[in-house]
């Protein structure tokens, strides 16, 4: 077993704030355990319903009469398949002393998302469940975690081989059963060729007309097809960043495959040595160092930014929470270098330092505001921004 127990904090903490917490994850990615775990370290009473199972189905035939006798902790998995609970949730956790509290785990939908936002508004704290990290398995088994990626069973696979015939089964999966249960009809062999492609895109700045021709569709239906991917929390869409500056600026996202194991196994790379003689080599370890990084500074998803300007300087990762800016470059080497687009984002996003994540071993300066960081070494050298 994989110890979250930082993860099992932060949930804690956010019910002791909020009479509903929401976690939302991708299929398979763990959410349930860690509920059960968390269910574990709850000192009251807990009831737990999964909302697939038709027994406890039939157990909130009438919601309202089974819930408002609950005290303590009630986990509701797969929420998203009962949406008319939301309702009952909003007027269960206004009642006076709040006799029990409510954690609802569901695979993120446009509905899931809907529902809670115009229910529970300023009743429900979101947490999102990403799959394991660097921080969770150390730094040991790094190599590991960029090729497996992080859902638990792909990670935890007794050889490569059982490790990548998982993810393969969980595309499937994914693509013929979980997304048609969050309402979507698009055909599984089209939103399947459609990933393929996207891996291929990994880590370039979207362009939906150049998509669309070589997709062969029109680029709002391409756009449709990605929001959804994002949506399901398998395609990480990075906004640009505009600064007030006389340069013209990227204004479309970066896309990034969520998981580095998916994305091996989309480009069918059954081996590290595969990977590494891709020519996604670089754009694979990118978007695995990005992920890592935002998970270890607990940066939400609307604090995290690229930029880049049409003359070509550009930042892998800007961070900004508040009057704070964080800038981050990644690069697959062990010997990085200052080069000049670097200095121009110091000045131009008026950075008080910038960090260049590397895949050497040690920590040192490389300029004056430049510090080369190990991936290894993230935990020690940088400071999370909680």
């Amino acid at each position: 077993m994989i110890d979250r127990s930082l993860e099992i904090k932060q949930l804690s903490g956010l019910l002791a704030r909020h009479p509903v917490v929401g976690i939302i994850g991708a299929r398979q990615v763990g959410k349930t355990t860690l509920a059960h775990s968390l269910a574990g370290s709850f000192a009251g009473q807990t009831v737990s319903y999964d909302l697939e199972n038709p027994e406890d189905m039939a157990r909130l035939h009438d919601p309202m009469l089974a819930l408002k006798k609950a005290r303590g902790l009630v986990v509701i998995d797969e929420i998203q398949r009962h949406p008319d609970l939301f309702p009952v949730l909003r007027v269960l956790a206004d009642r006076p002393g709040r006799p029990a509290r409510f954690l609802v785990l569901g695979s993120a939908s446009p509905q899931l998302l809907r529902q809670g936002a115009e229910t529970l508004a300023g009743r429900i704290a979101y947490h999102y469940l990403g799959g394991f990290s660097m921080d969770e398995v150390g730094s040991g088994k790094l190599d590991r975690l960029w090729f497996r990626g992080g859902f638990p069973r792909s990670f935890l696979a007794r050889s490569n081989a059982e490790s990548d015939e998982w993810r393969r089964e969980f595309i499937r999966t994914f693509l013929e059963r979980d997304l048609p249960q969050l309402g979507i009809s698009i055909r599984s062999t089209a939103l399947q060729r459609f990933w393929t492609m996207l891996a291929h895109y990994h880590g370039q700045i979207w362009n939906a007309s150049e998509f669309g021709r070589s997709f062969g569709v029109a680029d709002t239906t391409v756009r449709h097809y990605l929001d959804i991917m994002t949506g399901a929390l398998v395609v990480r869409q990075l906004q640009p960043w505009h600064e007030n500056i006389r340069k013209r600026q990227v204004k479309s996202p970066k896309i990034y495959l969520a998981d580095a194991g998916l994305l091996h196994a989309l480009l069918n790379l059954r081996s590290p040595a595969d990977v590494e003689g891709h020519p996604k080599l670089g754009a694979s370890w990118e978007g695995f160092v990005l992920q890592q990084l935002i998970r270890h500074l607990d940066a939400k998803p609307e604090e995290c930014f690229f930029w880049a300007t049409h003359s070509g300087t550009e930042l892998d990762l800007l961070i900004v929470r508040g009057n704070r800016r964080l800038g981050f470059e990644i690069k697959l080497t062990s010997s990085p270098r200052p080069t000049p687009s670097m200095k121009n984002a110091i000045t131009d996003l008026k950075l008080g330092k910038l960090d260049v994540i590397h895949a050497g071993e040690d920590t040192f300066l490389i300029d004056k505001n430049i510090r080369a960081v190990a991936i290894s070494r993230i935990f020690d050298d940088i400071k999370p921004l909680r």
